[in-house]
Protein backbone atom coordinates (compact mmCIF):
# COMPACT_ATOMS: atom_id res chain seq x y z
CA UNK A 1 0.00 0.00 0.00
CA UNK A 2 1.06 3.56 -0.66
CA UNK A 3 1.99 5.49 2.51
CA UNK A 4 -0.69 7.84 3.77
CA UNK A 5 0.23 11.42 2.95
CA UNK A 6 0.10 13.73 5.96
CA UNK A 7 0.30 17.51 6.45
CA UNK A 8 0.85 18.69 10.05
CA UNK A 9 -0.51 22.08 11.15
CA UNK A 10 1.64 23.57 13.90
CA UNK A 11 3.52 26.43 15.51
CA UNK A 12 7.03 24.98 16.05
CA UNK A 13 6.26 22.82 19.07
CA UNK A 14 3.54 20.18 19.28
CA UNK A 15 3.79 19.63 15.51
CA UNK A 16 7.44 18.52 15.70
CA UNK A 17 6.72 16.33 18.76
CA UNK A 18 3.82 14.63 16.98
CA UNK A 19 6.07 13.93 14.02
CA UNK A 20 8.88 12.56 16.18
CA UNK A 21 6.63 10.23 18.21
CA UNK A 22 4.19 9.01 15.53
CA UNK A 23 5.53 9.54 12.01
CA UNK A 24 9.33 9.56 12.05
CA UNK A 25 10.76 6.29 10.68
CA UNK A 26 7.19 5.06 10.06
CA UNK A 27 6.89 3.87 6.43
CA UNK A 28 3.09 3.76 6.67
CA UNK A 29 3.06 7.57 6.44
CA UNK A 30 4.65 10.25 4.32
CA UNK A 31 4.68 13.70 5.95
CA UNK A 32 4.73 16.14 3.03
CA UNK A 33 5.10 19.27 5.15
CA UNK A 34 4.29 21.34 8.19
CA UNK A 35 2.30 24.55 8.24
CA UNK A 36 3.16 27.32 10.71
CA UNK A 37 1.23 30.09 12.48
CA UNK A 38 1.00 32.01 15.83
CA UNK A 39 4.76 32.76 16.00
CA UNK A 40 6.43 35.30 13.66
CA UNK A 41 8.97 34.17 11.04
CA UNK A 42 8.88 30.41 11.65
CA UNK A 43 7.56 29.42 8.25
CA UNK A 44 9.82 29.09 5.19
CA UNK A 45 12.26 26.85 7.05
CA UNK A 46 12.91 23.13 6.67
CA UNK A 47 12.63 20.51 9.38
CA UNK A 48 16.17 19.23 8.86
CA UNK A 49 17.02 15.69 7.71
CA UNK A 50 19.13 15.00 10.81
CA UNK A 51 15.94 15.41 12.88
CA UNK A 52 13.47 14.04 10.33
CA UNK A 53 15.12 10.63 9.98
CA UNK A 54 16.15 8.34 7.15
CA UNK A 55 12.83 8.57 5.29
CA UNK A 56 13.35 12.30 4.71
CA UNK A 57 16.88 12.83 3.34
CA UNK A 58 15.99 16.36 2.21
CA UNK A 59 14.07 17.26 5.35
CA UNK A 60 10.46 18.45 5.46
CA UNK A 61 9.35 21.91 4.27
CA UNK A 62 7.45 24.32 6.54
CA UNK A 63 4.77 26.42 4.82
CA UNK A 64 2.55 29.33 5.95
CA UNK A 65 -0.80 28.05 7.23
CA UNK A 66 -2.61 30.34 4.80
CA UNK A 67 -1.58 27.99 1.99
CA UNK A 68 -3.41 25.00 3.52
CA UNK A 69 -6.07 24.47 0.79
CA UNK A 70 -3.53 24.70 -2.00
CA UNK A 71 -1.09 22.41 -0.18
CA UNK A 72 -3.72 19.70 0.24
CA UNK A 73 -4.25 19.61 -3.52
CA UNK A 74 -0.68 20.08 -4.65
CA UNK A 75 0.71 17.37 -2.37
CA UNK A 76 -2.25 14.95 -2.59
CA UNK A 77 -2.70 15.12 1.18
CA UNK A 78 -4.80 12.36 2.74
CA UNK A 79 -4.82 13.63 6.34
CA UNK A 80 -4.32 17.06 7.92
CA UNK A 81 -3.21 16.75 11.55
CA UNK A 82 -3.91 19.74 13.81
CA UNK A 83 -1.02 20.17 16.24
CA UNK A 84 -0.95 23.45 18.13
CA UNK A 85 -2.63 24.86 21.19
CA UNK A 86 -4.45 27.64 23.04
CA UNK A 87 -7.13 28.09 20.40
CA UNK A 88 -10.90 27.94 20.72
CA UNK A 89 -12.82 24.85 19.74
CA UNK A 90 -14.50 26.94 17.05
CA UNK A 91 -11.09 27.94 15.69
CA UNK A 92 -10.01 24.29 15.50
CA UNK A 93 -13.07 23.29 13.52
CA UNK A 94 -12.77 26.20 11.10
CA UNK A 95 -9.33 24.77 10.25
CA UNK A 96 -10.93 21.35 10.10
CA UNK A 97 -13.59 22.59 7.72
CA UNK A 98 -10.89 24.10 5.52
CA UNK A 99 -9.05 20.77 5.38
CA UNK A 100 -12.23 18.79 4.73
CA UNK A 101 -13.36 21.14 1.98
CA UNK A 102 -9.98 20.72 0.31
CA UNK A 103 -10.52 16.94 0.29
CA UNK A 104 -8.44 15.72 3.24
CA UNK A 105 -9.32 13.99 6.50
CA UNK A 106 -8.81 16.05 9.66
CA UNK A 107 -7.24 14.52 12.77
CA UNK A 108 -6.13 15.27 16.34
CA UNK A 109 -3.54 12.99 17.96
CA UNK A 110 -4.33 12.11 21.56
CA UNK A 111 -2.18 11.68 24.67
CA UNK A 112 -1.75 7.91 24.35
CA UNK A 113 -0.24 8.33 20.89
CA UNK A 114 2.18 11.10 21.81
CA UNK A 115 3.08 10.94 25.53
CA UNK A 116 6.49 9.40 26.24
CA UNK A 117 6.89 7.18 29.32
CA UNK A 118 9.66 7.96 31.80
CA UNK A 119 11.62 5.75 34.17
CA UNK A 120 11.34 8.60 36.72
CA UNK A 121 8.26 10.09 38.40
CA UNK A 122 6.81 12.86 36.23
CA UNK A 123 4.95 15.92 37.53
CA UNK A 124 3.23 17.70 34.64
CA UNK A 125 1.99 21.27 35.00
CA UNK A 126 -0.40 22.42 32.29
CA UNK A 127 -3.16 25.01 32.00
CA UNK A 128 -6.58 25.76 30.65
CA UNK A 129 -5.31 28.92 28.97
CA UNK A 130 -2.02 30.71 28.46
CA UNK A 131 -1.48 33.18 31.30
CA UNK A 132 -3.34 31.18 33.97
CA UNK A 133 -0.26 30.96 36.21
CA UNK A 134 1.33 27.73 35.07
CA UNK A 135 4.90 29.03 35.34
CA UNK A 136 4.55 30.22 38.93
CA UNK A 137 2.91 26.87 39.77
CA UNK A 138 5.86 25.06 38.22
CA UNK A 139 8.24 27.12 40.34
CA UNK A 140 6.12 26.31 43.40
CA UNK A 141 6.44 22.58 42.64
CA UNK A 142 10.20 23.00 42.17
CA UNK A 143 10.44 24.62 45.59
CA UNK A 144 8.60 21.73 47.25
CA UNK A 145 10.84 19.13 45.57
CA UNK A 146 13.94 21.07 46.64
CA UNK A 147 12.76 21.24 50.27
CA UNK A 148 12.34 17.46 50.23
CA UNK A 149 15.86 16.96 48.91
CA UNK A 150 14.80 15.67 45.50
CA UNK A 151 16.97 16.22 42.45
CA UNK A 152 14.79 17.21 39.52
CA UNK A 153 14.95 18.42 35.95
CA UNK A 154 12.55 21.01 34.57
CA UNK A 155 11.72 20.12 30.97
CA UNK A 156 10.09 23.00 29.21
CA UNK A 157 7.63 22.89 26.30
CA UNK A 158 9.46 23.64 23.01
CA UNK A 159 10.13 27.07 21.55
CA UNK A 160 12.46 26.29 18.59
CA UNK A 161 12.49 29.61 16.79
CA UNK A 162 16.07 29.52 15.56
CA UNK A 163 18.39 26.94 13.99
CA UNK A 164 16.45 23.69 14.29
CA UNK A 165 19.50 21.45 13.81
CA UNK A 166 21.23 23.11 16.76
CA UNK A 167 18.17 22.98 19.01
CA UNK A 168 17.45 19.23 19.19
CA UNK A 169 18.54 18.94 22.84
CA UNK A 170 19.26 22.02 24.95
CA UNK A 171 20.49 22.02 28.54
CA UNK A 172 20.45 25.20 30.65
CA UNK A 173 22.38 25.29 33.91
CA UNK A 174 23.54 28.93 34.11
CA UNK A 175 22.46 32.32 32.79
CA UNK A 176 25.33 32.16 30.30
CA UNK A 177 23.51 29.32 28.55
CA UNK A 178 20.73 31.75 27.59
CA UNK A 179 23.23 33.64 25.45
CA UNK A 180 24.86 30.46 24.17
CA UNK A 181 21.54 29.33 22.73
CA UNK A 182 20.63 32.86 21.53
CA UNK A 183 17.31 32.80 23.40
CA UNK A 184 14.37 35.01 22.51
CA UNK A 185 12.54 37.06 25.15
CA UNK A 186 9.84 34.39 25.36
CA UNK A 187 12.43 31.68 25.97
CA UNK A 188 14.20 33.79 28.59
CA UNK A 189 10.90 34.40 30.37
CA UNK A 190 10.42 30.67 30.82
CA UNK A 191 14.01 29.58 31.56
CA UNK A 192 15.51 32.42 33.60
CA UNK A 193 13.26 32.16 36.70
CA UNK A 194 14.14 28.46 37.00
CA UNK A 195 17.84 29.18 36.62
CA UNK A 196 17.61 31.86 39.31
CA UNK A 197 16.27 29.12 41.64
CA UNK A 198 19.21 26.86 40.79
CA UNK A 199 17.19 24.43 38.65
CA UNK A 200 18.43 22.73 35.51
CA UNK A 201 16.21 23.28 32.48
CA UNK A 202 15.98 21.18 29.33
CA UNK A 203 14.22 22.08 26.10
CA UNK A 204 14.60 21.65 22.36
CA UNK A 205 12.90 19.55 19.69
CA UNK A 206 13.55 15.84 20.26
CA UNK A 207 11.78 15.27 23.56
CA UNK A 208 12.53 11.57 23.66
CA UNK A 209 16.27 12.29 23.66
CA UNK A 210 15.77 15.18 26.09
CA UNK A 211 13.99 12.90 28.56
CA UNK A 212 16.64 10.20 28.39
CA UNK A 213 19.37 12.74 29.13
CA UNK A 214 17.45 14.26 32.05
CA UNK A 215 16.72 10.84 33.55
CA UNK A 216 20.43 10.10 33.87
CA UNK A 217 21.02 12.42 36.81
CA UNK A 218 17.62 13.52 38.18
CA UNK A 219 15.14 11.73 40.43
CA UNK A 220 12.02 13.59 39.28
CA UNK A 221 10.96 15.08 35.93
CA UNK A 222 8.95 18.30 36.04
CA UNK A 223 7.11 18.96 32.78
CA UNK A 224 6.69 22.73 32.40
CA UNK A 225 4.01 22.73 29.73
CA UNK A 226 3.67 25.80 27.55
CA UNK A 227 0.75 27.38 25.72
CA UNK A 228 -1.74 25.10 27.59
CA UNK A 229 -0.57 22.11 25.53
CA UNK A 230 -0.97 18.48 26.61
CA UNK A 231 1.97 16.90 28.47
CA UNK A 232 4.64 15.37 26.25
CA UNK A 233 5.41 12.87 29.05
CA UNK A 234 3.04 10.48 30.82
CA UNK A 235 2.49 12.11 34.23
CA UNK A 236 2.35 10.48 37.64
CA UNK A 237 0.82 13.74 38.86
CA UNK A 238 -0.93 16.03 36.39
CA UNK A 239 -1.70 19.57 37.58
CA UNK A 240 -3.84 21.91 35.44
CA UNK A 241 -4.12 25.63 36.27
CA UNK A 242 -7.26 27.60 35.39
CA UNK A 243 -7.97 31.32 35.44
CA UNK A 244 -11.18 32.76 36.97
CA UNK A 245 -10.54 36.03 35.16
CA UNK A 246 -11.68 34.11 32.07
CA UNK A 247 -14.56 31.97 33.37
CA UNK A 248 -15.81 29.50 30.80
CA UNK A 249 -12.52 29.40 28.93
CA UNK A 250 -11.52 26.23 30.77
CA UNK A 251 -14.10 24.37 28.64
CA UNK A 252 -13.92 26.37 25.41
CA UNK A 253 -10.28 26.04 24.33
CA UNK A 254 -8.14 23.30 22.84
CA UNK A 255 -6.48 21.44 24.39
CA UNK A 256 -7.00 23.24 27.68
CA UNK A 257 -10.31 21.48 28.23
CA UNK A 258 -8.55 18.14 27.78
CA UNK A 259 -6.05 19.12 30.47
CA UNK A 260 -8.87 20.05 32.84
CA UNK A 261 -10.61 16.74 32.19
CA UNK A 262 -7.39 14.69 32.59
CA UNK A 263 -5.78 16.40 35.57
CA UNK A 264 -5.38 14.85 39.00
CA UNK A 265 -5.22 18.35 40.52
CA UNK A 266 -6.83 21.54 39.22
CA UNK A 267 -5.51 24.82 40.64
CA UNK A 268 -7.94 27.76 40.45
CA UNK A 269 -5.44 30.61 40.56
CA UNK A 270 -5.83 34.39 41.11
CA UNK A 271 -8.73 34.01 43.55
CA UNK A 272 -7.47 37.17 45.29
CA UNK A 273 -8.18 39.38 42.25
CA UNK A 274 -11.04 37.58 40.45
CA UNK A 275 -14.71 38.11 41.38
CA UNK A 276 -16.06 35.44 43.73
CA UNK A 277 -18.81 34.57 41.25
CA UNK A 278 -16.17 33.81 38.63
CA UNK A 279 -14.30 31.51 41.02
CA UNK A 280 -17.53 29.68 41.82
CA UNK A 281 -18.36 29.33 38.12
CA UNK A 282 -14.95 27.84 37.33
CA UNK A 283 -15.12 25.47 40.31
CA UNK A 284 -18.54 24.23 39.20
CA UNK A 285 -17.32 23.65 35.65
CA UNK A 286 -14.26 21.69 36.80
CA UNK A 287 -16.33 19.60 39.20
CA UNK A 288 -18.81 18.79 36.44
CA UNK A 289 -16.27 17.51 33.90
CA UNK A 290 -13.66 16.06 36.28
CA UNK A 291 -15.31 15.13 39.59
CA UNK A 292 -12.30 13.02 40.63
CA UNK A 293 -9.87 15.96 40.54
CA UNK A 294 -8.60 17.62 43.70
CA UNK A 295 -9.38 21.35 43.43
CA UNK A 296 -6.94 23.77 45.04
CA UNK A 297 -7.53 27.51 45.19
CA UNK A 298 -4.57 29.88 45.13
CA UNK A 299 -3.77 33.54 45.32
CA UNK A 300 -1.26 35.26 43.08
CA UNK A 301 0.14 38.06 45.26
CA UNK A 302 2.04 40.76 43.39
CA UNK A 303 4.90 42.86 44.71
CA UNK A 304 7.05 45.64 43.28
CA UNK A 305 10.83 45.63 43.48
CA UNK A 306 12.35 47.77 46.23
CA UNK A 307 8.93 48.61 47.61
CA UNK A 308 8.48 51.19 44.83
CA UNK A 309 5.24 53.19 44.85
CA UNK A 310 3.39 54.00 41.62
CA UNK A 311 1.09 56.56 43.28
CA UNK A 312 0.55 59.51 40.95
CA UNK A 313 2.88 58.16 38.23
CA UNK A 314 2.22 57.82 34.52
CA UNK A 315 3.05 54.15 34.08
CA UNK A 316 3.75 52.10 30.98
CA UNK A 317 3.07 48.45 31.79
CA UNK A 318 4.77 45.69 29.82
CA UNK A 319 3.39 42.17 30.25
CA UNK A 320 4.14 38.64 29.04
CA UNK A 321 3.56 38.61 25.27
CA UNK A 322 1.77 35.27 24.68
CA UNK A 323 -0.59 35.88 27.60
CA UNK A 324 -1.86 39.02 25.86
CA UNK A 325 -1.78 37.79 22.27
CA UNK A 326 -3.16 34.29 21.75
CA UNK A 327 -3.93 34.10 25.49
CA UNK A 328 -6.64 36.77 24.90
CA UNK A 329 -5.94 38.64 28.16
CA UNK A 330 -6.37 42.42 28.07
CA UNK A 331 -4.46 42.98 31.32
CA UNK A 332 -2.07 41.20 33.66
CA UNK A 333 -0.25 41.52 36.97
CA UNK A 334 1.37 44.84 36.06
CA UNK A 335 -1.97 46.51 35.38
CA UNK A 336 -3.43 45.07 38.61
CA UNK A 337 -0.63 46.44 40.77
CA UNK A 338 -0.51 49.81 38.96
CA UNK A 339 -4.21 50.39 39.54
CA UNK A 340 -4.01 49.17 43.14
CA UNK A 341 -1.19 51.61 43.88
CA UNK A 342 -2.98 54.58 42.39
CA UNK A 343 -1.04 55.23 39.21
CA UNK A 344 -2.26 58.50 37.72
CA UNK A 345 -2.40 57.06 34.19
CA UNK A 346 -1.72 53.85 32.31
CA UNK A 347 0.07 54.95 29.16
CA UNK A 348 -1.42 53.51 25.98
CA UNK A 349 1.60 52.40 23.90
CA UNK A 350 -0.29 52.00 20.64
CA UNK A 351 0.37 55.55 19.32
CA UNK A 352 4.10 54.96 19.81
CA UNK A 353 4.33 51.38 18.50
CA UNK A 354 6.62 50.71 15.55
CA UNK A 355 7.23 47.83 13.14
CA UNK A 356 6.09 44.41 14.28
CA UNK A 357 4.96 45.82 17.63
CA UNK A 358 2.38 47.93 15.78
CA UNK A 359 1.49 44.83 13.73
CA UNK A 360 0.87 42.91 16.96
CA UNK A 361 -1.63 45.51 18.19
CA UNK A 362 -3.38 45.41 14.82
CA UNK A 363 -3.63 41.61 14.95
CA UNK A 364 -4.80 41.52 18.59
CA UNK A 365 -7.08 44.56 19.02
CA UNK A 366 -8.41 43.31 22.39
CA UNK A 367 -5.13 44.28 24.14
CA UNK A 368 -5.71 47.19 26.49
CA UNK A 369 -3.39 50.08 27.41
CA UNK A 370 -0.32 47.95 28.00
CA UNK A 371 2.57 46.57 25.99
CA UNK A 372 3.12 42.87 25.13
CA UNK A 373 6.77 41.89 25.55
CA UNK A 374 7.30 40.65 22.01
CA UNK A 375 10.87 39.66 21.28
CA UNK A 376 11.22 36.78 18.81
CA UNK A 377 14.47 38.15 17.38
CA UNK A 378 16.94 41.02 17.61
CA UNK A 379 14.96 43.25 15.25
CA UNK A 380 11.75 42.86 17.23
CA UNK A 381 13.57 43.49 20.52
CA UNK A 382 14.85 46.78 19.12
CA UNK A 383 11.32 47.71 18.01
CA UNK A 384 10.07 46.96 21.50
CA UNK A 385 12.80 49.20 22.92
CA UNK A 386 11.91 52.01 20.50
CA UNK A 387 8.22 51.75 21.39
CA UNK A 388 8.96 51.98 25.12
CA UNK A 389 11.28 54.96 24.80
CA UNK A 390 8.89 56.88 22.54
CA UNK A 391 6.18 56.84 25.22
CA UNK A 392 5.77 59.73 27.73
CA UNK A 393 5.74 57.39 30.74
CA UNK A 394 7.34 58.35 34.06
CA UNK A 395 8.03 54.73 34.94
CA UNK A 396 8.11 51.36 33.20
CA UNK A 397 6.38 48.54 35.09
CA UNK A 398 8.00 45.27 34.02
CA UNK A 399 5.50 42.49 34.70
CA UNK A 400 7.27 39.87 32.65
CA UNK A 401 8.88 36.82 34.30
CA UNK A 402 12.33 38.28 33.58
CA UNK A 403 13.95 41.66 34.11
CA UNK A 404 13.35 43.11 30.66
CA UNK A 405 15.82 45.93 31.28
CA UNK A 406 18.66 43.42 30.94
CA UNK A 407 17.70 43.09 27.28
CA UNK A 408 16.33 46.51 26.30
CA UNK A 409 17.71 49.93 27.19
CA UNK A 410 14.98 52.20 28.55
CA UNK A 411 15.12 55.94 29.22
CA UNK A 412 12.82 55.97 32.26
CA UNK A 413 13.06 54.29 35.67
CA UNK A 414 11.84 50.69 35.67
CA UNK A 415 10.36 48.55 38.44
CA UNK A 416 9.55 44.85 38.36
CA UNK A 417 6.20 43.41 39.31
CA UNK A 418 6.67 39.83 40.48
CA UNK A 419 4.09 37.27 41.51
CA UNK A 420 4.02 33.85 43.12
CA UNK A 421 1.58 31.06 43.92
CA UNK A 422 0.07 31.06 47.41
CA UNK A 423 -2.35 28.23 48.15
CA UNK A 424 -5.57 28.92 50.05
CA UNK A 425 -7.27 26.35 52.27
CA UNK A 426 -6.28 22.91 53.49
CA UNK A 427 -5.62 21.14 50.19
CA UNK A 428 -2.12 21.68 48.86
CA UNK A 429 0.11 20.60 46.00
CA UNK A 430 2.61 19.22 48.52
CA UNK A 431 -0.03 16.84 49.81
CA UNK A 432 -0.76 15.71 46.26
CA UNK A 433 2.94 15.02 45.72
CA UNK A 434 3.05 13.00 48.93
CA UNK A 435 -0.09 11.05 47.98
CA UNK A 436 1.60 9.99 44.74
CA UNK A 437 4.82 8.99 46.51
CA UNK A 438 6.87 11.65 44.71
CA UNK A 439 8.08 13.33 47.92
Amino acid sequence: MEPRRVLIMGAAGRDFHNFNTVYRDNPAFRVVGFTATQIPNIEGRVYPPELAGSLYPEGIPIFPEEQLPELVGAHRVDTVVFAYSDVSHEYVMHRGSTALAAGADFELLGPNSTMVASSRPVVAITAGRTGSGKSQTTRHVAGILRRHGKTFAVIRHPMPYGNLSAQAVQEYRTMADLGRYDCTIEEREEYEPHLEMGSTVYAGIDYQKILRRAEQEHEVIVWDGGNNDLPFYRPDLHIAVVDPHRPGHELRYHPGETNVRMAHVVVINKVDTAPADNVAQVRAAVTRVNPRATIIEARSPISLSNGFSLSGARALVVEDGPTLTHGDMSFGAGVVVARAQGAAELIDPRPYAVGTIADTFARYPHIGPLLPAMGYGDAQIRELEETINASPADVLVVATPIDLTKIVNVRMPAVRATYRLEEVGQRTIEEALKDRGIV
